[in-house]
């Protein structure tokens, strides 16, 4: 079993992932497609930001490369091993938040990552992280069904439970407990992965991040041509207003970037370009919005239905 971190290997793949995640929603998007924004630390390290607003499918989509490095991990990195407090760092990854124009198509988040942390004299302590999810507005069992299956099959041949775990950290990490709600309907997430040695922890990295144009594409194709009208985008701008309370309050990449002295244009760019917020709104019973709640923002296992 190699232990032993190749930091450069895993740039590579990183910014390979990128590319090729922009070529292909900027293809659905059929727009002028992404922007591109490369910008450096002043404390260390820099990124890729990538952008694409006001699109034909998506009215925004933000793919962020980020390598950065520093002389001590900040508090969102060390508040559950703080062990690791005065060590050096390097933190590399890809994230990325989509947020559809059409009210149909779900909300996605993805995002694959590297730490090293290195101390004089001491063993590098190296972990990967990542996963993704989906927020519906409007929600389709058969969408989260094959969502869940492609999530399931590549966390296959990496062992008979590997899926049923991170299903559930995703379940229990993305839920606003102020709203006693799951942002949407799961997917994936692992942190803290090394115990399987490097080789076989970054292939299940590179997995991940692979399935995830596999898992999403499909439903945007489906989707995306469904009319709305009023209505149907009011509800998905109120409900991008949940996205916003996650990604402020809870998030650890935002926390991380944010604590890190990171380029605060690309560690936000996951927001929506619209949102609403409505004083003490409830659905009506018995309508598509109210079945949101009663059928999808449940725990669920999805793929035996």
């Amino acid at each position: 079993m190699n232990n032993k971190p190749n930091l450069q290997t895993v740039r590579n793949y990183l910014l390979q992932l990128q590319d090729d995640i922009c070529e292909n929603l900027a293809s659905v998007d059929g727009g002028d497609g992404f922007l591109e924004d490369s910008w450096e630390r002043d404390a260390g390290g820099g990124g890729r930001s990538r952008v694409l607003e006001d699109g034909v499918v998506f009215e925004k989509a933000g793919v962020n490369f980020s390598h950065v490095h520093g002389e001590q991990l900040p508090g969102s990195a060390t508040a559950a091993r703080p062990e690791l407090a005065g060590r050096g760092f390097e933190a590399l990854g890809v994230s990325l938040v989509i947020h559809p124009r059409n009210p149909y198509v779900p909300t996605s988040h993805a995002n694959v990552r590297f730490f090293l942390a290195e101390k004089p004299g001491e063993s590098p302590v190296w972990w990967f992280g990542g996963g993704y999810d989906l927020t519906p507005y409007y929600g389709f069992e058969e969408d989260a069904i094959h969502w869940h299956r492609t999530a399931r099959a590549a966390c296959e041949p990496f062992g008979d439970n590997v899926y049923a775990k991170y299903k559930q950290w995703c379940d229990e990490y993305f839920f606003l407990k102020h709203r006693n709600e799951p942002r949407g309907i799961g997917g994936l997430f692992f942190d803290d992965l090394n115990q399987w040695g490097f080789d076989r922890s970054f292939a299940f990295m590179q997995a991940i991040g692979n399935s995830y144009l596999d898992a999403y594409l499909p439903i945007v194709e489906k989707r995306k041509e469904i009319a709305y009208g009023e209505r149907e985008r009011d509800f998905q701008l109120y409900r991008r207003g949940r996205y916003v309370e996650f990604n402020l309050v809870y998030d650890r990449g935002t926390l991380f970037g944010l604590q890190s002295g990171g380029r605060t244009e690309s560690i936000l760019m996951s927001l929506p370009p619209l949102v609403t917020w409505r004083y003490d709104w409830q659905p009506e019973p018995g309508t598509p919005e109210a079945e949101l709640y009663d059928k999808f923002l449940v725990p669920r296992d999805w793929i035996q239905g």
